[in-house]
């Protein structure tokens, strides 16, 4: 008998996946039938991951089934919203269980982490590409956004910036590094980790946040277009892993954390009379922010400085578009 569309399904989206008390009724029917809880706001965020794009041959299937979750579930962390329920659209060019086995365990494992079902979606044949829909809450009125800003909050981001694009540009022979650094970019590359607590904790202290999907210089002109803000930044406050810096030097390193895509850290504001709140709300967090610049009162000016001069050591594209 044929393996098929529902066959497929079953196997391997089926069985063994993580179940939620809010969910009446996941995969299996035409819709999901699900509760929200009282008093909450429901965030939707949604991505699309296409082969020869976003991830090529090399990349383990594993890897593609953590990353299309992730990606959306930094989304969510950058409203400040706890995931709940995820639903797919996959698209194949062929039936591949080997790459399938391996996709459905990298999505499955990040979703028991941070406890959110699979609720449905759609299986089609064609160029390969996965397109995740994630769904979280956030407390009535408390969700993070872009156009909080306000001239003097204090600008962050999590975690360090800038080894996934530098393990892109070893995968396509345009950095030469040592093994070792190239594991530990790589797996920033395949694996990231979505900052969902962080989010969650800076409900009430950020004025405003996004993450970095498509570099620093990019997103961060996000918020300031949203808030109608400026922005002065000190290059060398931006954290940096030992990999990148022991790869290539100190203006190329900058250059990789400002530009570079795929981070998906998150980058916020916080105002002076938060400060305090916000030190003792992070202290124990594992990817401690870092304070790199001050939101400036002109609009839409994002200045980069060293030593109180600007700096224009960035080198390539100011971040990624699809369309540049």
């Amino acid at each position: 008998m044929a393996f098929g569309e529902f066959d497929l399904i079953d196997t391997y989206f089926t069985r063994r996946w993580p179940e939620r008390d809010d969910v009446v009724l996941g995969v299996g029917d035409d819709a999901a039938i699900l509760k929200v809880p009282e008093a909450s706001e429901l965030i939707i965020a949604t991505d699309t991951m296409v082969a020869g794009v976003h991830f090529d041959k090399q990349t383990p299937a594993r890897a593609v089934g953590h990353k299309v979750a992730a990606v959306n579930l930094s989304d969510l962390a950058a409203m400040g919203a706890e995931p709940a329920w995820l639903s797919l659209a996959l698209t194949l060019p062929e039936m591949d269980h080997d790459w399938l086995t391996g996709f459905s365990h990298g999505l499955r494992e990040i979703c028991a982490y941070y406890d959110c079902q699979l609720i449905g979606g759609d299986t089609t044949k064609g160029p390969l590409s996965l397109t995740v829909t994630a769904h979280g809450f956030v407390p009535v009125g408390a969700a993070l956004r872009r156009d909080g800003a306000k001239p003097g909050d204090w600008i962050y981001v999590s975690g360090s910036l800038g080894d996934a694009g530098l393990a892109l540009a070893a995968q396509q022979q345009r950095v030469e590094i040592s093994d070792s650094h190239y594991r530990r970019v790589l797996e920033r590359l395949y694996f990231p980790s979505p900052r969902v607590a962080l989010g969650q904790n800076l409900r009430d202290i950020a004025s405003s946040a996004i993450d970095i999907s498509d570099g620093l210089v990019a997103d961060l002109q996000h918020i300031l277009k949203s808030s109608n803000v400026g922005a002065r930044i000190d290059v060398d406050e931006i954290p940096l892993s030992m990999a990148l810096t022991g790869s290539v030097d100190a203006d190329q390193a900058i250059s990789y954390a400002l530009c570079s895509g795929d981070d998906y850290e998150l980058c916020f504001t916080v105002p002076e009379s938060r400060r305090g709140v916000f030190d003792t709300a992070i202290a124990r967090h594992p990817a401690k922010p870092t304070c790199i610049g001050r939101i400036t009162s002109k609009a839409k000016d994002l200045r980069l400085e060293r030593n109180g001069e600007v700096w224009e050591g960035m080198t390539g594209k100011n971040g990624y578009d699809h369309f540049s």
